[in-house]
C-alpha cells in the first residue's frame, strides 16, 4: 500500500513540476470566457491543457501537445492523410512549418463551458518552404480557425477544428478568385 501512495505521490509530483516548467511559457488568450458553474480546479486543469495545446500549434514543441493530449486523444475530423490520435498533430505541424517555418498562433478567445474549451485562433507567418507540389516566395499568411476540446482528467480526449483553409490557399497561390 506504502508503495502505491509513493507512486501516486510521485505522479502528482510529476505532473506539478511539468505544469511549472511550461507555465511561464503558455500562450496566453487575449479574453476568457469561464461557464461560472464550473469550479476553479476543473476550470485551471482544462485552460492549461488547452493553452499547452494552443502553445504547440504556437512553437511546434512536441513536449507541449504531449503534455496536453491524452494516449486516448482523438481527432473527431480527422483531414484525409492525418493519422488518428496524437501522432496525427505532431505530424501535421512538422509538415506545415515546412511550408510556414516561423508560424505563429494568438488566442484572442477562449472559452471554458462544461468539459469543453472553445478557441478562437489565429495563425500568421510566411509561406517561405514547400506545401505540396508549391514553393513559397514569403507571401503572408494570415487566417483563422476554430478549435473545440472536450477535455478529461487534465488531457484533451477529443477535439473539433475547422481552418479557414481556403484563405489560407488562396495565400498559398493555390487557389484563385475571379473577382
Amino acid at each position: 500500500m506504502k508503495k502505491i501512495a509513493a507512486v501516486a505521490c510521485l505522479g502528482v509530483l510529476a505532473n506539478a513540476a511539468v505544469s511549472a516548467d511550461y507555465d511561464g511559457e503558455l500562450v496566453k488568450p487575449e479574453n476568457v470566457v469561464t461557464d461560472k458553474s464550473i469550479d476553479e480546479p476543473q476550470r485551471n486543469a482544462q485552460s492549461l491543457a488547452a493553452r499547452r495545446y494552443y502553445t504547440f500549434w504556437d512553437t511546434g514543441n512536441a513536449k507541449f501537445a504531449k503534455a496536453a493530449l491524452a494516449e486516448n486523444f482523438k481527432d473527431l475530423n480527422l483531414p484525409q492523410g492525418r493519422v488518428q490520435g496524437p501522432e496525427g498533430p505532431l505530424q501535421a505541424s512538422a509538415q506545415f512549418r515546412q511550408a510556414v517555418p516561423d508560424l505563429k498562433v494568438a488566442v484572442t478567445e477562449m472559452l471554458i463551458v462544461d468539459d469543453r474549451v472553445i478557441g478562437r485562433l489565429h495563425f500568421t507567418g510566411h509561406f517561405t518552404g514547400k506545401f505540396g507540389n508549391l514553393q513559397g516566395k514569403g507571401q503572408v499568411v494570415d487566417f483563422s480557425a476554430v478549435d473545440i476540446y472536450r477535455i478529461a482528467n487534465g488531457k484533451i480526449i477529443e477535439n473539433w477544428h475547422l481552418e479557414d483553409n481556403l484563405t489560407l490557399l488562396q495565400q498559398f497561390g493555390a487557389v484563385k478568385m475571379d473577382k
